[in-house]
């Protein structure tokens, strides 16, 4: 057997609906220092640079996630 519900709502609704917290103004803050590191750039090292220190991951962690990824993958 084989259920389906279809919920109908926003993200903002599913956000409260399982409790998650608002993260708005940390979102906001993040995209107005990113401008102004964009707008203040002298070449574009120094941005990608400066992208890798701001990102929540270092390349290191990416690759963590790409290779536990493509292990639960299926294989064809």
């Amino acid at each position: 057997m084989k259920v389906t519900v279809d919920v109908d709502c926003t993200p903002e609704e599913a956000r409260r609906f399982l409790g998650l917290p608002d993260l708005t103004a940390v979102h906001d803050a993040y995209i107005a220092k990113m401008t102004k590191a964009v707008e203040d750039s002298t070449n574009p090292e120094a941005f990608g640079e400066m992208m890798k220190s701001w990102g929540p991951m270092s390349e290191a962690g990416m690759n963590m996630w790409r290779q536990m990824m493509e292990q639960m993958t299926p294989k064809s």
